[in-house]
């Protein structure tokens, strides 16, 4: 066997909703190894949504080691991979002891709808109570919109101090260590930042600006956590981790094979997307199809507060004192779970690439809607009482039209948030940049064309959630000459040929379509009735 030779690699430690993977990429995007592995999920009541924090971190580290194993394996030495980055799926809500480093309960995942009651009553707080903003009471109709300007986020079940607050004053361990003064709390990168660097004997409790923004603690302009938020919510603040910008050097790995290796970037998955996309500078767009489906639009070094639904949030920061970007983005909950949906509970398809075939057996849905509101509609309706709803059935409708159906479920509401950022904006889109596991069917992205009269630009390279956090990285120890505030420097990273969709339906039909999806959205809306808890 010959021997290993030493390279320059970056690994990127993706923990999504489902599963966790490592990727090490080359200076050019070319992944040279990786591994995956799905941990459970746990669905205890109708709506409830939960993770083992501990099973993730277990998965996390068997990923890394698989995946050095595999880079061995290919002939490279360990200490080929010169830093690491970790993206994560965003708000799920995570809390443990800081006496013990572990868990206290399960992680609430982000999709998870049972805070409705939570959400009814502080919007109720606003209403009547108010929330003082720049040293103003602001209440009444106007308690809202102090909440969004402080924060860049409207009351919603999405966001993790919601969590927080139910799971406080739901789960006696965790009420406990609050009054304790024992509670750390965190989102997913903040969990496995904490283990990777060193778990309890280090105490290295921090977050990230992205995730931070996020939570509806954070004050999105002075990117600090802000006590009226957290007298508001009622949380101590030493439960809160010390903030860190999405690239720098946190630490060094404590265990495992890469011990002793730099963690260099941390940055939530979505904003991950954005970066891995090289959308960084403003009027840049990226959407990414994944359990759920998030539309960034890049609005620079200014703030975009939004008129029409859509959130205002942290896109990346580079070095403690570095400049922030933001974003405007729009948040559908429901995306490839639909088409999981329709295997596991409906039968309809065996496998979720069979969805594209099976679509494609019909020309159109034939007037059928699907409106995929499992858990009530986020971005840019805002309604946790919406449910699923499947309208314009007929003896006709056959399995081939609610799949097709499923397909332009989802790019109705990429079209419904692209027309929010539109009027937020005051500028139109060129193109969409895509990616995610939803993006592999030529059909759903024909139909996204379509349905969205824009053109789709898919890359052959759709790892961009991985690939971001390892720009932040290299970026983080000037690895390849990296520098995320000079996109120029990226100009040799992941330029394999894109594919090119674009609308081939006229703007007649196009429009018809777009007023019966509007109708639809409509008959699904408040059908949940939430009363304050």
């Amino acid at each position: 066997m010959s021997a290993l030779r030493e390279s320059e690699f970056v690994g990127s430690l993706d923990c999504g909703t489902t599963s966790t993977r490592f990727i090490i990429f080359d200076k050019h995007a070319n992944i040279v190894a990786q591994s995956q592995e799905e941990f459970p999920q746990y669905y205890p009541n109708p709506g409830w949504h939960e993770h083992d924090a501990s099973e993730i971190q277990d998965v996390c580290d068997r990923v890394i080691e698989q995946a050095v194993t595999k880079l061995e394996e290919a002939g490279y030495i360990r200490s080929s991979v010169k830093v690491i980055g970790v993206t994560n799926q965003r708000e799920t809500t995570v809390v443990w002891s800081r006496k013990t480093g572990k868990p206290l309960s399960r992680a609430i995942v982000w999709d998870d709808s049972r805070t409705r009651g939570v959400v009814a009553h502080y919007t109720h707080v606003l209403k009547t109570q108010g929330i003082e903003v720049n040293g103003r009471l602001r209440s009444g109709a106007d308690g809202a919109q102090g909440l969004k300007e402080l924060t860049g986020l409207p009351l919603s079940t999405y966001f993790s101090a919601i969590k927080l607050r139910w799971m406080i004053d739901n789960w006696e361990d965790v009420r406990k260590a609050h009054d304790a003064d024992e509670l750390a709390f965190g989102t997913v990168e903040s969990w496995i930042a904490y283990n990777l660097l060193g778990g309890v004997s280090a105490g290295q409790h921090i977050s990230e600006v992205t995730n931070a923004s996020r939570t509806l603690l954070l004050n999105v302009r002075t990117l600090k956590w802000d006590p009226v938020l957290l007298r508001f919510f009622g949380f101590r603040e030493s439960v809160l981790p010390r903030l860190v910008s999405t690239s720098e050097v946190y630490g060094n790995l404590a265990n495992g094979p890469l011990k002793g290796v730099p963690l260099g970037g941390l940055v939530g998955d979505q904003q991950g997307a954005l970066i891995g996309n090289k959308c960084l500078s403003q009027g840049q767009a990226k959407c990414t199809y994944g359990t759920g489906a998030f539309l960034l639009f890049c609005t620079g070094t200014d703030i975009v507060y939004s008129n029409h639904g859509l959130l205002s949030t942290v896109a990346y920061q580079v070095g403690c004192q570095g400049k922030p970007v933001y974003a405007l983005e729009g948040a559908i909950a429901v995306a490839g779970s639909a088409i999981k949906w329709l295997r596991d509970s409906m039968k309809l398809i065996k496998s979720a690439d069979e969805i594209n075939t099976l679509a494609r057996t019909v020309p159109s849905t034939s007037g059928v809607y699907f409106v995929t509101a499992f858990s009530g509609l986020l971005a840019p309706y805002w309604d946790p009482g919406a449910t699923g709803l499947l309208v314009g059935l007929t003896s006709y409708t056959t399995p081939a039209h609610v799949a097709r159906a499923t397909l332009e479920a989802n790019a109705f509401q990429t079209r419904a948030v692209i027309e929010s950022m539109k009027l937020d904006s005051n500028s139109e889109l060129g193109h969409l940049k895509v990616d995610g596991g939803m993006t592999n069917g030529d059909l759903a992205m024909e139909v996204l064309a379509d349905v969205g009269g824009f053109e789709v630009v898919r890359p052959e390279m759709r790892e961009s959630t991985a690939l971001g956090s390892a720009l932040l990285a290299g970026s983080a120890i000037g690895l390849f000459g990296w520098d995320i505030t000079r996109p120029d420097t990226l100009g040799d990273v992941n330029t394999a040929r894109s594919t090119h969709f674009v609308p081939r339906t006229g703007e007649e039909e196009r429009s018809r379509a777009w007023r019966g999806w509007q109708r639809a959205v409509e008959r699904s809306r408040g059908w949940i009735e939430t009363e304050e808890e």
